[in-house]
């Protein structure tokens, strides 16, 4: 047994045993050829007996959003997107949208029309304008008191909110990569999962990641659980992603092992390729794993609106951050180790990743528990992180 596995053992079970407690999690690390660690502990549901295992499968929320948006490079690369084309070229409801400047006195929001047309670019980037209700006051008004459904719904209804701004003014994190996903299934003329099925994971060998549960997905997935103000657990008995969905979501809506994503991390690794085929060109990865912002538009922290869903997140306060196609960017080195211009995000439950294409290595870090940037999972997650890099760093010096 390696140093390092004999210590990420360790830290994965004192996770699960320690206060305040984490369900269960899995975690892997990989190189650009195979995973170099996978690790499990715990249970899939706090208190059923079912042990957590490194085939567990997940809802990975945003952990998709980097899935979209390779189906749009993919696009790209074919003509079938223009990254700055008008995107209501594609889909004529975003030329519909306008921007919402403020409440009236009986409560109706105010709205104007958008002073530039939103773009496929700004969409992928954050900049389109859009936002979320559980980082977002304006939303979360809207959805509280004017009854605007919730992305978790899964519908069209959802995704046609009101601009907070003006397209390509600044960065905003939200539903944009939703409308990416749609865009790809009109040009593709295909649900976003079939296209995904198709184009990304027959490529990669991913057999277990999937918008519905398949009978051999369901009977291996964890439950998400709610962390209580007194820090205990409730596993979320009907807290699922929409199986019978109208949308497949882009920004949020898969499910996967983690075994399967770090075959999607081993990709962005290897410059494109996959074991059964290329899935991007080399020159495009080349330009995603850039920032694509512009000067004045930087990544911002997110504020908790929702305390259920999330807390307030920054990553890495202190440390310059950009995104790119469609991942967050870290512009400096990251404390854990972790070198300027690696690529990583996140998924709502908990689920943390991150792709070092400067060392060829990723890792993930899965848990289920809710709201969002929990203590314990954030910080179980860095100091995983933390010690993949103290221990490529002995391992390079002896």
């Amino acid at each position: 047994m390696s140093d390092f596995k004999r210590d990420a053992d360790a830290l994965l079970q004192g996770v699960v045993e320690g206060s305040p407690q984490v369900p269960g999690v899995v975690a892997m690390v990989t190189g650009k050829k195979a995973n170099t660690y996978e690790g499990a502990a715990g249970e899939r549901v706090i208190g059923a007996g079912e042990p957590m295992t490194t085939d567990t499968v997940f809802a990975i929320y945003s952990a998709t959003k980097a899935i979209t948006g390779t189906a749009v490079l993919q696009c790209v690369e074919e003509g079938l997107i223009d990254l700055d084309l008008p995107a209501k070229a594609y889909q004529p409801a975003l030329g519909r949208l306008q921007v919402i400047t403020g409440f009236d006195e009986k409560g109706n929001p105010k709205l104007r029309p958008p002073k530039r047309d939103i773009t496929t670019r700004m969409l992928m980037l954050h900049t389109a304008g859009f936002g979320y209700d559980f980082f977002n006051p304006v939303y979360s008004r809207l959805a509280r008191e004017k009854g605007q459904p919730s992305t978790v719904t899964a519908t069209q209804a959802a995704l046609t909110t009101p601009l907070l701004f003006d397209p390509g003014e600044r960065w905003e994190y939200g539903s944009g990569v939703d409308w990416c996903g749609l865009i790809v299934e009109r040009v593709r003329d295909q649900r976003l999962g079939a296209v995904m099925k198709e184009r990304i994971f027959r490529p990669l060998g991913m057999e277990d990641t999937a918008f519905r549960l398949t009978p051999a997905m369901r009977c291996r997935l964890a439950r998400v659980h709610k962390r209580r103000p007194d820090g205990s657990l409730n596993p979320l008995r009907d807290y699922e992603l929409k199986q019978d969905a109208e949308i497949d979501m882009g920004g949020h809506g898969l499910y996967a092992s983690i075994g399967d994503y770090m075959k999607f991390i081993r990709m962005w690794l290897n410059d494109g390729a996959g074991p059964n085929g290329s899935v991007l060109k080399a020159e495009t990865v080349g330009w995603a794993v850039r920032s694509g912002l512009e000067r004045g538009q930087k990544v911002t922290a997110l504020p908790g609106v929702i305390p259920s869903l999330s807390n307030d997140v920054e990553f890495f306060p202190g440390v310059k951050k950009s995104w790119s196609y469609t991942f967050m960017v870290n512009d400096e080195d990251a404390p854990t180790g972790r070198p300027a211009g690696s690529l990583g995000w996140a998924g709502l439950a908990n689920l943390y990743y991150w792709i070092d294409r400067v060392n060829g290595i990723g890792g993930f870090w899965a848990s289920q528990i809710l709201p969002f940037a929990d203590k314990a999972a954030l910080r179980n997650f860095t100091d995983f992180e933390s010690a993949v890099y103290r221990h490529a760093i002995a391992r390079d010096a002896a």
